[in-house]
């Protein structure tokens, strides 16, 4: 029925149900509609690539620029941009789908602090459940591409690749942009993890592809996507 080839499996456990709690029906529902609103957008579009990176990002800086102009140009070769919906990265991405007239779609997560969805996303869905959030981001798009960013940007590379991995999930394109911030990251898989450790294959680092340009991520993309 959808066009993406896989999902990851849910955690054993749903987050905030204790194990010694009953699982109160209503909050099974939530999760059902959770899982139905996410799928319902994103299954309007055939062709789509999610950006990741640090919320922290300032506009002012060079990676804000550099994911601002990549989206542009991808939403110019008629890719939907995703997001987590918030600022930093997210929004530069959104920002550039919006300058050029493409899809904005923004996946927000409800935070007690009031996570705000930038103001370049034109569609979006919020998630109360992290992991549904994150289900609808490993199933959103054909290309994913990780800017620099923190713990999560960390924690949903290393889970996509992981579901890559294990074949739970179709060999899409994962673009790593910034050799600065990812060369000593993609030196400890190759030294640590592969060479000295060997708990990955070789293989394995074919996952993910480096790139140091705007032009360089086009390229790479539209060659993957033909």
């Amino acid at each position: 029925m959808f066009k993406k080839k896989g999902l990851p499996r849910l955690e054993e456990e749903l987050l905030e149900i204790e194990k010694n709690e009953p699982v109160e029906s209503w909050r099974i529902f939530k999760i059902i509609s959770e899982f139905v609103a996410g799928f319902e957008l994103l299954r309007k579009y055939d062709l789509a690539v999610t950006f990741f990176g640090s919320a922290r990002c300032k506009s002012d800086q060079q990676t804000y620029k550099d994911a601002k102009e990549l989206a542009r140009r991808l939403s110019k070769e008629g890719f939907a941009i995703i997001t987590g919906g918030g600022p930093g990265i997210m929004e530069a991405a959104n920002r550039g789908a919006s300058d050029a007239q493409g899809e904005s779609i923004g996946l927000n997560i409800e935070l007690s602090s009031g996570q705000r969805i930038n103001p370049y996303v034109k569609k979006s869905e919020s998630f109360h459940y992290f992991f549904i959030r994150k289900v609808m981001l490993s199933f959103s798009s054909e290309v994913y591409v990780y800017f620099p960013g923190g713990f999560g940007t960390m924690d949903e590379f290393f889970e996509l690749i992981t579901l890559i991995q294990t074949e739970k999930i179709s060999n899409v394109p994962i673009v790593l942009f910034g050799k600065d911030y990812w060369e000593p990251f993609l030196s400890l898989i190759e030294k640590h993890l592969y060479e000295k450790y060997q708990t990955i294959d070789k293989k394995d680092m074919e996952i993910y592809k480096l790139v140091d340009s705007v032009d360089e991520a086009v390229e790479y993309i539209k060659n993957k996507t033909k």
